[in-house]
């Protein structure tokens, strides 16, 4: 311990500090917290009660060239990074400030020990509350206390039609239609990340805001603090990534229906287009061109010559996008040898089915390195070599039959902890096989996003919505939230 050190039995009976590498170390019993500068006007923190603080960053990008002033006091330590000052107190609880010395968001407690604040009571509410579960890790909740006059934008894409999110109770969980990434924007000067990519929800209350997570090893979260919304964004956007250069044809009209069952039908459509003269860059197959789910190929019966197609979509100045589906079906080509591999997800009982749409399937699992390089080679040989340059990365959430998020296991861990890093392995597979093959101003439309998602290419739309014009007002929360939480490319059913 060093000098600067206040141990648990000095004047006060509760944690003690650490300064080391910038970073500002917290510990009393057996949490440990950590909080470091993390980009411009930036702070992470970090809470565990596991032996050693784990390393995944999750969302966040590391870092370069970040400085931070650490001060130890007796009862008090705080960490300063530009416009953000964070102060932890020796019960644990942590307040943050913008420049001006204003509070941004402070942690809600509300017990006997901090008898230095206002907020003491016998209530016994921690902020930081890592519930251990039997035979498992934790179930984790933040509770901050909430500015009731605060307005609170982003967090994704939610069916319903409140930009303003205060007030509101969300999943942290994808579906169909539904994207939850945890990003917010506070109208108070400072921006949100819930570093977590597991299962949970989040309330913004009038009194509490409360994440929480369902299953999980550590509390992760990101903030930063701006004088407009438009520095908040550019430092989340530094800190869990840029979208690439949109591609030209991108920005031209895409045609596409359900569903061009034949190659003919397909041509005769794209023929039609020149002949009368109209613009159009992008047409699209939609699902089941292939033979079975799991057999990423055209099928031959309607698609016999898919390299005379694409020659002369290409002749005609028309880039072809086809659809993919993540799920495998028992009865294709390559389900044995992915089984044998390990590179489908694992449901923890009954049978293994994840979605049961025109044959029992299982997800392939992204999150898997081996399972996205062996995705990535079937699309490549049977598409990108033959000159496909996009895809319709379809079902990102992924979707289940029976949302039972208990109830899947992946290669990062159960479902329950990392599922919702889901949609951004699955753009990383295409993403990265088609940047190794050497394409720049990559772009790909997929169903889901989550935190970070946008550096990998994707193009979201808000997934099969109903026709409705409840539905349609809807949408534009959902997309003008969804750019507010770093998906900037996003569109919609018509």
């Amino acid at each position: 311990m060093s000098e600067h050190d206040h141990g648990p039995n000095q004047d006060f009976m509760y944690g003690y500090f650490k300064e080391e590498d910038q970073k500002l170390y917290y510990r009393y019993d057996s949490e440990r917290v950590i909080i470091e500068p993390w980009g411009e006007n930036s702070l992470r923190v970090r809470a565990t009660r596991m032996p050693e603080m784990p390393t995944e960053d999750w969302a966040l990008i590391k870092p370069e060239n970040t400085h931070a002033k650490v001060e130890i006091e007796k009862y008090q330590a705080s960490i300063t990074n530009g416009k953000i000052k964070a102060v932890i107190n020796k019960i644990g609880k942590i307040t943050f400030y913008n420049q001006k010395g204003e509070i941004l968001l402070e942690e809600y407690v509300r017990n006997r020990k901090d008898m230095y604040a206002d907020t003491c009571s016998s209530i016994e509410v921690e902020a930081r509350y890592l519930l251990p579960i039997l035979g498992g890790d934790y179930k984790l909740s933040m509770r901050f206390v909430s500015n009731p006059k605060e307005k609170i934008y982003g967090m994704g894409q939610y069916q319903q039609p409140f930009l303003d999110l205060k007030g509101t109770d969300l999943e942290l969980a994808h579906r169909n239609s539904q994207a939850s990434v945890p990003f917010a924007l506070s109208s108070l000067g400072y921006g949100f990340l819930w570093n977590n990519p597991a299962i949970g929800r989040v309330s913004f209350g009038k009194n509490i805001t409360t994440w929480e997570a369902y299953s999980t090893k550590k509390l992760d979260y990101w903030i930063t603090a701006g004088d407009s919304p438009a520095e908040i964004e550019e430092a989340y956007a530094n800190a869990t990534g840029k979208v690439p250069m949109m591609p030209e044809f991108a920005m031209g009209f895409w045609q596409c229906k359900l569903r061009y069952q034949t190659q003919e039908e397909l041509l005769e459509v794209a023929r039609e287009y020149k002949r009368r003269n109209l613009p159009i860059s992008v047409i699209v197959i939609d699902f089941f061109h292939w033979p079975l789910q799991g057999e990423w190929k055209f099928d031959p019966v309607y698609w016999p010559d898919p390299d005379a197609m694409i020659a002369e979509l290409k002749e005609m100045g028309i880039e072809l996008m086809v659809s993919i589906w993540p799920t495998v079906d028992y009865r294709s080509e390559n389900f044995d040898e992915m089984v044998n591999k390990g590179l489908l997800i694992h449901t923890e009982r009954g049978f293994r089915i994840s979605m049961d749409f025109m044959g029992n399937t299982i997800h392939y699992d992204a999150t898997n390195p081996e399972a996205r390089e062996y995705v990535w080679q079937k699309a490549k040989k049977n598409y990108y070599d033959k000159g496909i340059r996009i895809f319709w990365l379809d079902e990102a959430e992924h979707e289940y039959a029976v949302y039972d998020f208990d109830n899947y296991r992946y290669h990062l861990g159960p479902n329950l902890q990392v599922g919702n890093i889901y949609p951004v392995m699955y753009a990383k597979t295409f993403f990265d096989g088609m940047k190794k093959e050497g394409q720049e101003n990559i772009i790909n439309l997929l169903r889901c996003a989550w935190a970070g998602s946008q550096k990998y290419g994707a193009l979201v739309w808000s997934g099969d919505i109903h026709s409705s014009f409840a539905s349609l007002r809807n949408q534009f929360a959902a997309g003008l939230n969804m750019g507010i939480a770093g998906i900037p490319w996003w569109t919609t059913d018509i």
